[in-house]
């Protein structure tokens, strides 16, 4: 159709422009965003060194209350939190009983 056929050269020419114009830009800004992704990516791992450091020491001041018969043993994550549930219980079962 003669409308479509006007409007296609522009609409080529305005492609090339577009895509022009994104390739020099992106080749300036390459090392720009890869430093954003590095220091993103640094400041994420902060994040999760943080969170890891705080669970441990939860951890830590929990395995500090729990009864164990080995001192010298240290129980694992699952097996801190699972004795904690299970002392928690019976302490539980050892009230409704008094």
């Amino acid at each position: 159709s003669p409308a479509r056929s006007a409007l296609a050269p522009r609409d080529t020419a305005a492609r090339r422009k577009g895509k022009a114009r994104r390739g020099r830009g992106k080749a300036r800004n390459e090392g720009l965003l890869s430093k954003q992704k590095r220091s993103r990516r640094m400041k994420a791992n902060d994040r999760e060194r943080n969170r890891m450091h705080h669970l441990n020491s939860a951890l830590d001041a929990l395995r500090s209350v729990l009864p164990t018969f080995p001192d010298d043993t240290k129980l694992t994550k699952i097996e801190t939190l699972r004795f904690a549930h299970n002392y928690i219980w019976a302490l539980t079962q050892s009230l409704r009983l008094a």
